[in-house]
């Protein structure tokens, strides 16, 4: 991301409070310095409902816009990303605007996309991100396709838009189903893997959470397993599975890691890392890690808990690990082990490993219930 010194706008109700609307903003600014942006100018439009063809307003727009024309070199901006998912015909509205004063236009998907773009490493990422990008793009460009096709007015020139748009829908269906084939190869290998881990009897425990709770740190500090650890989001797109030794019963379990979740992640977005969210689908239990310093903390568990739902996982046994508990202020155990009784909190420091001892005798009673139940 060369020099994308970058517009932060977001379009929120009118009722929502002024702290979340700024939590809000801290996010999407985190998301562009995770992929290498600098923010700067941040814009909030409370807005009962999105315009039709821009989301935000014209005035709000042209305002913006206006407001960078005066801006100097330094703080001229050259990208404008929305922190909503626009439809395909709002961008390309946006951008037909903006692109006239050397300005290029974002929604959220498209920012996390980029991110997933960066930090993917192995093949089967790359490809699962190509998926997403062609699932997330194609309506824009059918679009941009239909907006070219009304503009063109004679019968010939909107003839040939609409050949064009069928052979560029075609293309795009083929490559998708093409990327497909290859990712049920990896599908797959990772279901061989599980095969030979059950019948090692091993049993599998997957950590789930908000992306950059802590979820890579925790495997790393409880496993030694050497994984890619980032105060990012999304700094972990592959599953990692480490082996940890449960001390009572002298047995071994595996921990796996998987992508972090995000709010407002599209279903289509979901479905396109299947294969590496297959290991919380297959998984025995789970360890839902939280950012207990995170003041949003609350509401980004109700985020994950929604994305299990998606995942049909919701049902499955569950821990809560309280992450972090060296940065929290004022964090009241006694309360937060009261409300979430039902989940065995557990309060933990991947960094000072404080409380590992109760995360693995917790980790050790939970597969013994399994094992029991699984014998009855």
């Amino acid at each position: 991301m060369s020099n994308k010194n970058t517009i932060l706008v977001d379009v929120i109700p009118p009722t929502m409070s002024k702290e979340i609307s700024g939590l809000r903003l801290n996010e999407l600014e985190s998301l562009v310095k995770t992929y290498g942006g600098i923010a700067v100018t941040k814009v909030i439009q409370k807005k009962g409902m999105p315009d039709y063809k821009t989301y935000l307003g014209s005035g709000k727009l042209n305002e913006i816009l206006e407001q960078n024309k005066l801006a100097d070199k330094k703080s001229k901006a050259n990208l404008l990303i929305l922190n909503n998912i626009l439809k395909p015909q709002q961008v390309y509205n946006l951008e037909e605007i903006c692109k006239k004063d050397g300005i290029e236009v974002w929604d959220r998907i498209d920012l996390i996309l980029k991110i997933f773009d960066k930090h993917a490493k192995s093949v089967e990422a790359k490809l699962q991100i190509e998926l997403a990008a062609i699932r997330h793009m194609g309506p824009r460009i059918y679009g941009m396709g239909l907006e070219l096709t009304r503009q063109g007015g004679g019968i010939g020139t909107r003839g040939l838009g609409e050949t064009n748009l069928q052979i560029m829908k075609r293309h795009l269906r083929k490559k998708e189903q093409k990327i497909k084939e290859k990712l049920e190869h990896y599908d797959l290998v990772q279901e061989n893997h599980r095969d030979q881990r059950r019948k090692k009897d091993l049993k599998t425990i997957s950590f789930v959470g908000y992306t950059n709770a802590g979820k890579s740190s925790l495997l790393k500090g409880l496993t030694k397993k050497d994984v890619y650890i980032a105060d990012k989001l999304f700094a972990t797109l592959e599953s990692s599975v480490g082996q940890l030794y449960l001390p009572k019963s002298e047995k071994i379990t595996l921990l796996s890691d998987t992508i972090g979740f995000i709010q407002d992640l599209p279903p289509d977005l979901i479905k396109a890392f299947k294969s590496t969210l297959s290991e919380i689908i297959e998984a025995d239990a789970l360890l839902h890690v939280i950012d207990v310093s995170d003041p949003l903390y609350e509401s980004k568990i109700l985020v994950v808990e929604d994305i299990l739902s998606e995942l049909g996982v919701s049902e499955k046994p569950k821990i809560y690990v309280f992450n972090k508990i060296d940065m929290a202020k004022d964090l009241n155990i006694e309360n937060l082990k009261d409300h979430f009784s039902g989940f065995s909190p557990v309060f933990v420091s991947a960094l000072t490993k404080e409380g590992f001892s109760d995360l693995v005798n917790l980790i050790e009673e939970r597969i013994t219930q399994l094992e029991k139940t699984e014998a009855l």
